[in-house]
């Protein structure tokens, strides 16, 4: 009799263990897919960093004949 309950035990072990590891297996293949999504998504939404720098000095540049126009209106 104690050897059926080693195996019960031994078998309800084995069944928790399978589930946790379900679960996990379920979490990472979610996490996958949101990664996937993410960086499809970042391509697409987010400006590439050479557009921003080019962007960026076209505006110091606009900002710069601005003040340079202010500096000589103040000259006169």
């Amino acid at each position: 009799m104690s050897q059926d309950v080693i195996n019960m035990i031994a078998g309800g072990f084995g069944a928790v263990i399978g589930w946790v590891l379900k679960v996990i297996w379920d979490a990472i293949k979610d996490l996958q897919a949101e990664m996937r999504d993410f960086q499809s998504e970042v391509h697409v939404s987010y400006v590439h960093k050479d557009d921003y720098r080019q962007d960026i000095k076209e505006l110091k540049d606009i900002a710069k004949q601005i003040f340079e126009k202010l500096d000589r209106k103040a000259d006169k």
